[in-house]
């Protein structure tokens, strides 16, 4: 895990103007494609200038025209037309919603469909493994962010201009040396106001920023929690997710403190107006402003100015900066990608079928090809084919990185280049970076401590578990991606808990070689050492109950299954654990004669011993050869045959 670089995207620390030009294309076109929306809502605003002007002149009139000059009827007239005013604000907000709708539902769907497909350009561009974490976030959270922020803003911005422009004129109505007072310090509250809003624009593209990592984390960390575990480096991840969710509280902190400074700008607008009336009622009164126009003034800023200019400054304030923050993370150019390990050099491709073949730039001699494993308790690492000249197949007298003449003109039965998998982008590979060619005809065991990957292996071979890199090719064809069928008619995994189906006995032998004689299954039958089962169900037509079968009983119908398949390979996978000794060497020799390729997970060291090659995967290196050959040069494979045996192992 990578701590992310300061300057890795420079839109974190941006002021917000760089996000405007980046966005003002997309939100033209937007707005343009709605202008029929936007004149619809427009008409419907109009009629809150009407009702902002309509109550300062109701409760001025009163005053003046009405009670004042003792007339109470026309005073309670004219608050009566001030009531009405408010009243059919109620049916405007009703059509504003309706059509506001018309604006947010299409940006939100727009965003959905920008934010899905950015992220399978981004999976599909990356390969296995590249998939884009922050996406779900974008996907979710941030989605409902902008709309919900467009909603609002939109909703104030119009409140403000129309509410705004009925109250100044109300002001302008009523009389000129009212606006003298009221401008100034309306003007200052809202300027202090602007000038916090790129600060806080950049706070709350930080705070994004930091959700956004540690949500890539725990993704990252969730996805590849085996192999921490199995390399030891859950401490270093924990502690990486401390360090994130410090840094996501400090840009909280920073985002509430820039809140605090808006909030003293929010009082400053929202009530210096009120005071600086109160205070300048005598010079008003000196210039002929009536007792009305004072109470109407007051009812202006009170009731229709000073409460839309409060909503505009906490939108823009809040769902404004949000806004901006999240639809430029959105829609805006992809952020750079994070620095990866880079890998090896690519390995020259020498060596034909019955070889390991390692990266070029890491090959040594092979005095010291067995490099030390991780200690005990460690867990295991990447294995790699690091550190591993080539080993020629079975029959061969000495290495030759070429391979044998006979064997380069043939396929190979099992060919791995380059092949790496991890569980998680950010997660150490179980396999990295192994090349391995497996000749037809070959039988080769597989042995290494558990967890270390050998199960991933047979599983990659076996096409049902897609590498992260690399090609893995079974008879010259490679087969990720592969359909079940082409694979079914190249391979046979056995794994170890071996399925058995209600059926009769001949069914379930027959499952794989559908088109398979008596004769074949009386051979398989008999080379497996079946017989006493058949014997005892009554025959090859009885019926199976897979719960009346045994453990080893279970594997030994699933080793004939295997045997009768027309597929050139057979894999293994600890499929013999079950069967006492003598049964698993007759079931591994019987398989071995069969004609095709024999991948063995081993299970004991009588396994590893009979077949033509060992590769030992140990959490550092891929060692392979005869027996004895990695006896001598696997200090791992020492170790595993000595607890094999019961005792240490000597050198042969």
């Amino acid at each position: 895990m990578t701590r992310r670089a300061a300057s890795a995207d420079p839109r974190e620390t941006d002021d917000g103007s760089g996000a405007v030009r980046r966005l003002a294309p997309h939100a033209r076109r937007f707005l343009a494609r709605r202008s029929g929306v936007l004149v619809r809502l427009a008409l419907w605003s109009l009629a809150e200038t009407g009702q902002a002007f309509l109550v300062g002149q109701g409760v001025a009139r009163a005053v003046d025209q009405g009670f004042l000059a003792g007339d109470t009827r026309r005073g309670l007239l004219w608050l009566t037309v001030a009531l009405v005013a408010v009243l059919l604000g109620a049916p405007v907000i009703r059509g504003v919603f309706a059509e506001l709708a018309g604006l947010t539902e299409p940006l939100r769907d727009g965003l959905v469909r920008h934010a899905v497909d950015r992220s399978l350009g981004s999976a599909a561009a990356g390969g296995p493994g590249g998939t884009d974490r922050a996406a779900v976030s974008r996907l979710t959270n941030q989605v409902e962010i902008a709309r919900d922020s467009f909603a609002g803003l939109v909703l104030t911005l119009r409140s403000f201009v129309f509410t705004a422009a009925g109250a100044l004129l109300g002001l302008l109505s009523l009389h000129p040396s009212l606006l003298v007072v009221v401008l100034p310090p309306l003007s200052l509250g809202l300027g202090l106001f602007l000038v916090t809003l790129r600060p806080m624009a950049a706070a709350q593209r930080r705070a994004l920023a930091a959700d956004e990592a540690l949500g890539d984390h725990a993704a990252r960390s969730r996805a590849a929690l085996r192999d921490l575990t199995a390399c030891g480096t859950g401490p270093a991840a924990a502690r990486r997710g401390a360090e994130l969710i410090e840094d996501a509280a400090a840009a909280a902190r920073v985002l509430a403190g820039w809140a605090a400074v808006r909030t003293a700008a929010l009082g400053v607008a929202g009530h210096l107006p009120v005071l600086a009336l109160l205070l300048a009622v005598p010079w008003l009164r000196g210039r002929g402003v009536t007792a009305g126009a004072l109470l109407g003034a007051f009812t202006y800023l009170v009731q229709s100015l000073l409460p839309a200019l409060h909503t505009l400054m906490t939108a823009l304030g809040a769902a404004g900066s949000r806004l901006l923050v999240v639809l430029d993370r959105i829609i805006g150019p992809e952020r750079p990608e994070r620095p990866e390990r880079t890998r090896a050099a690519e390995p020259e491709r020498a060596g034909g079928p019955g070889s390991v073949r390692a990266p070029a730039a890491t090959r040594t001699e092979p005095a010291l090809a067995a490099a030390p494993r991780p200690a005990p308790g460690a867990g295991g690492g990447a294995v790699t084919a690091r550190a591993t000249a080539a080993i020629p197949g079975p029959g061969d007298d000495a290495p030759d990185l070429g391979g044998r003449p006979a064997d380069r003109a043939r396929t190979a039965a099992v060919e791995l280049r380059s092949v790496t998998l991890s569980y998680g982008v950010r997660a150490e590979p179980v396999l990295d970076s192994l090349d391995l060619c497996v000749a037809p005809g070959e039988h080769l065991a597989v042995v290494g401590p558990s967890g270390i990957g050998k199960s991933t292996l047979t599983r990659l071979v076996a096409g049902t578990l897609a590498p992260s890199g690399g090609e893995v090719r079974v008879d010259g064809r490679e087969v990720t991606g592969r359909p079940p069928a082409e694979l079914a008619a190249l391979r046979v995994l056995v794994p170890q808990e071996a399925y058995v189906f209600s059926g009769t006995l001949s069914d379930n032998l027959t499952y794989l070689g559908p088109g398979a004689s008596r004769a074949d299954l009386d051979a398989a039958v008999d080379a497996l050492g079946l017989w006493p089962l058949v014997e005892r169900l009554g025959g090859l037509d009885a019926p199976v109950r897979p719960a009346e079968l045994s453990h080893g009983e279970r594997q030994l119908l699933a080793l004939t299954r295997a045997w009768v398949s027309p597929a050139p390979l057979l894999l293994l996978d600890e499929a013999t654990c079950h069967l006492d000794p003598a049964a698993e060497a007759r079931a591994e020799e019987a398989l071995a004669r069969r004609p095709g390729t024999l991948l063995v997970v081993a299970h004991r060291l009588s396994s590893a011993v009979r077949a033509d090659r060992v590769l030992v995967l140990d959490g550092t290196d891929a060692v392979c050869g005869t027996h004895d050959e990695v006896l001598d040069r696997s200090p791992l494979y020492r170790d595993l045959t000595g607890h094999w045996q019961g005792g240490p192992a000597r050198r042969r």
